[in-house]
């Protein structure tokens, strides 16, 4: 007769086997890389990035920090562990990604754009805090100073105020038809408002009015754009996030209408806008990358790197832009391009 203990007692055998089979994950190179690294005594580095919304220049800057990091000797997946965190452009997501990587055990923290830094800031206190792509970090209550910020924060401004200087005498030099230059705008940005500021008052000097058209979310830039057709000459876009994020529907409005578009930054160059004097948001990136590696290999103090802006500026054209437009490129433009080979986009 066959022996009912020994039968349930490998039936119970059987049903753990299989339970602990199910309940087994399996791990990605990645992560097993950095267990190893873990395992073999190394020391595994933990990075937060809040970015408040994807768009090419903001992704090309996230792109050229982790380079300069992994140039550094951190590299994802075995001595580097990096939490990607995207709002989506929404400012309940933003403040909540700055409370969660406050929360978190990071040894660093990136903030990509305004919006980010401004809650990341407010919320982290006792770790590195760097921020990339502000336009202005003192009007947006990020730190008190530029080149002693203090504290925990420092990082690198995507904006010098030089390059909207050059871009209206750029445009009042070579556009005398130019009287009125259309602005859509979330005002609810301060860096959007600090550029237009600016923008302003060089186009005062060439008597130049700048007519604004708001908007308060991303679906409302088509309409807004349109709205400008047949009251402005041209187009501008500052470095908004919330209007970058519809870019396209500027290019095709200004395409349609043969209206010139001049933009703040070399992504909306190559993705359809006429003009800009800029630099590359990669290049923005990995300079707040060696900042970084030189916070975590070096010990250096954030609140004693000064913030930095960019310096390399480029008249930067886009000849299918100027195409698509109804432009006329002239040879004057074209002279006035310091690398005609990488910044003349054809």
């Amino acid at each position: 007769m066959f022996n009912k203990k020994v039968w349930g007692s490998l039936v119970l055998a059987a049903t753990l086997l299989v339970s602990a089979g199910c309940g087994s994950t399996a791990k990605t190179n990645d992560e097993s890389s950095t267990d190893t690294a873990a395992a073999s005594g190394d020391k595994v580095y933990n990075i937060a990035i809040s970015q408040i919304v994807e768009h090419p220049a903001l992704d090309a800057t996230r792109e050229g920090f982790i380079a300069a990091l992994k140039d550094g000797g951190f590299v994802e997946g075995q001595n580097l562990k990096i939490d990607y965190n995207n709002a989506q452009g929404d400012q309940t997501n933003n403040l909540s990604i700055a409370q969660k990587v406050a929360s978190d055990k990071n040894d660093l923290i990136l903030a990509i754009a305004t919006p980010s830094a401004q809650a990341v800031v407010q919320q982290v206190t006792d770790k590195p805090v760097l921020f990339a792509a502000v336009t202005d970090p003192i009007a947006a209550d990020i730190v008190t100073n530029l080149d002693q910020p203090g504290g925990n924060v420092t990082g690198a401004s995507d904006t010098n105020p030089e390059a909207i200087a050059q871009l209206m005498k750029f445009i009042s030099t070579n556009f005398p038809n130019v009287k009125k230059l259309g602005l859509i705008i979330n005002e609810g940005e301060t860096n959007a408002v600090v550029m237009a500021d600016k923008a302003k008052e060089e186009l005062d000097k060439y008597g130049i009015e700048l007519v604004k058209a708001p908007i308060t979310n991303t679906s409302e830039v088509k309409q807004a754009a349109e709205s400008l057709v047949g009251r402005v000459d041209a187009f501008y876009v500052t470095l908004d996030n919330m209007v970058v994020n519809g870019f396209d529907a500027i290019v095709q409005t200004a395409n349609d209408n043969h209206i010139p578009l001049f933009s703040s930054d070399r992504d909306t160059v190559e993705n359809g806008s006429f003009a800009t004097v800029g630099f590359k948001y990669y290049d923005h990136g990995y300079q707040v990358g060696q900042m970084a590696v030189d916070i975590l290999k070096n010990g250096k103090n954030p609140g004693e790197m000064n913030i930095t802006v960019p310096e390399k500026l480029d008249l930067i054209l886009n000849l299918k832009a100027a195409e698509a437009q109804g432009i006329t490129v002239t040879d004057a433009m074209k002279a006035e391009v310091k690398d005609a080979a990488n910044d003349i986009v054809e």
